[in-house]
């Protein structure tokens, strides 16, 4: 199998603006790419080749970028993707789809050697990349919203493509490692396992302080002794706007079933965990002022909700305030939630090469999407203190340096086992390459419901438990007898200390993976019953 040379000057370049498609012509002895007003440079090193892109007067909307090139695919050779925020069971090696969007990277694999292609973390424009077999192109999105960005005088550095050719001998999930290793440099983890509940999947919204602190008991009592204690993370549901209609702030106070906040944060640590909530930063009931407000108004939530624009300077100051408050309460994890639904109005599944619908801009037209999101982040980070940050609905590309863990695909569910299955077992499975490269990846939870047959939740706890992820059970407490309690002991024990990333063996062939390496170990885990894929 070949690789694609991308560390070259490209063969063509072609800006979209708001008007018109441009494409720009080579200045050898610049190194740049130019027409009318628009320049882009790209810097080619050992490794990598960084993009800047300067147009003062033409705002622009997105940078195709095209290297072609001829390649040799084997009957063997698969692409592995990976996803604008979360994943949906949609991650997978699958054959060549020309047409197929690979955000921020993706890596090539005939099974023998596997090449990686992509972005470096923290980049200031949403990538993504095409392959067919006569060339690969990067796609650089710099819109504002889904309107072109006005850098004026300023050069905007786009992003830096690199490139890692696969070493014959390695799987192709340790060159995936490897490659995502490389992409990130700086990750910012937590300090030891991170492990404990969360009341989304049993409660769904409905709890209390009392309920919490019985759940932060029952916690407390199946983690093993030790400085690692477990958290409890109260989820959506404790806010004062609490609602079919809405789930967002005021975050100043609790609603009536969670009367003081600070308190139920203390009586929780005397319990034995370390408390840890939910909130939805971007979305508010409160009067606000009106350019702080989101111009994008193609959802279907109610008018009565506020969406709050990420480029105003007020809104990041308020957004600062509600998280110092809360970390100030006693929280020593904050779970953000909802901003690139927020932002985008598209579910990270709808989103594809568009991304957003166009027209709309933020207030700031100055930055670029990517830009205004990565401040937001900054700002999340900063806030928070010494308290960990999860992302979720959040874009990993950009939280990788920033945030200690990341939820890295859709909801599970305490309800049907189909889609823990789904969404869960694959989110595991193609973004445990990320996982110690960009932050801690969190697959979501096991929910520990009667709804969910014991024998298939109790694999999909296991797995997690010994994958050196972090791990989160909703439990319900009529869920938990004499076997499931020493289940869920044996399974806080295994997750408490550092472990191997587990890797999952049968990833090449098959999107639910059923073969896994665990510390040494190679187990086989059935995740069907017996019914096969079944949604009764």
């Amino acid at each position: 199998m070949l690789a694609y040379d991308v560390l070259r000057q490209p063969d063509l370049v072609t800006v979209q603006t708001e008007s018109d498609w441009v494409e720009l012509s080579f200045s050898e002895g610049q190194d740049s790419w130019q027409n009318r007003d628009i320049i882009l440079k790209a810097a080619i090193d050992a490794s990598s080749v960084k993009f800047y892109l300067r147009s003062p007067k033409t705002p622009v909307m997105r940078v195709c970028i095209r290297w072609n090139q001829r390649v040799s695919f084997s009957d063997n050779t698969r692409i592995l993707n990976d996803h604008w925020e979360r994943g949906y069971g949609d991650l997978e090696w699958r054959g060549l789809v020309p047409e197929r969007v690979l955000p921020w990277y993706f890596m090539i694999s005939d099974g023998k050697t596997t090449h990686g292609y992509g972005v470096r973390t923290g980049c200031n424009a949403l990538c993504f990349w095409q392959a067919d077999d006569t060339g690969v192109t990067l796609w650089l999105d710099v819109r504002n919203g889904g309107a072109g960005v006005h850098l004026s005088d300023r050069e905007l550095y786009a992003a830096e493509a690199a490139f890692r050719l696969g070493v014959e001998g390695e799987t192709p999930y340790q060159a995936a490692r490897a490659f995502c290793r490389m992409l990130c440099t700086e990750p910012v983890l937590p300090s030891q396992p991170v492990f404990g509940g969360n009341n989304w999947y049993y409660a769904y919204g409905s709890s209390s302080h009392q309920e919490i602190l019985d759940d932060s008991e029952r916690i407390a009592s199946y983690a093993p002794s030790g400085p690692n204690r477990p958290f409890m993370v109260i989820d959506d549901g404790w806010q004062l706007c609490h609602s079919r209609l809405c789930n967002g702030g005021p975050w100043s106070m609790g609603n009536y079933r969670f009367p003081d906040m600070q308190r139920l944060a203390e009586e929780m640590k005397e319990t034995g965990v370390r408390p840890g909530i939910w909130m939805r930063p971007l979305m508010t009931a409160e009067k606000v002022p009106a350019d702080w407000v989101m111009t994008n108004m193609h959802r279907s939530e109610s008018t009565e909700n506020q969406f709050l624009d990420p480029s105003h300077e007020g809104v990041l100051n308020k957004i600062t305030v509600d998280i110092s408050r809360i970390v100030s309460w006693g929280y020593e994890l904050i779970k953000h939630d909802f901003s690139t639904y927020d932002i985008f109005g598209k579910w990270g599944f709808e989103m594809g090469s568009s991304l957003t619908k166009p027209g709309w801009c933020f207030y700031d037209r100055s930055k670029t999407t990517a830009e205004i999101i990565l401040n937001l982040y900054r700002t999340i980070r900063e806030a928070a203190g010494s308290a960990l940050v999860l992302g979720c609905n959040t874009i990993g590309h950009l939280a990788a340096g920033l945030f200690e863990l990341q939820r890295t695909g859709d909801d599970t569910s305490g309800r049907e086992w189909e889609r823990t299955r789904k969404y869960g077992i694959n989110t595991l499975a193609f973004r445990m390459p990320q996982h110690g490269a960009f932050f801690a990846a969190d697959a979501d939870c096991v929910g520990l419901t009667r709804n969910i047959p014991w024998d298939l939740n109790r694999q999909w706890m296991e797995l997690l438990a010994y994958s050196g992820t972090p791990l989160f059970i909703s439990i319900s407490p009529d869920a938990v007898g004499s076997e499931q309690e020493k289940a869920l002991k044996e399974a806080f024990a295994a997750a408490a200390v550092e472990r191997t990333p587990a890797e999952p063996l049968d990833w090449f062939n098959n999107t639910c993976p059923s073969k896994w390496a665990l510390n040494g170990e190679i187990r086989s885990f059935n995740w069907y019953g017996g019914k096969g894929v079944c949604f009764f």
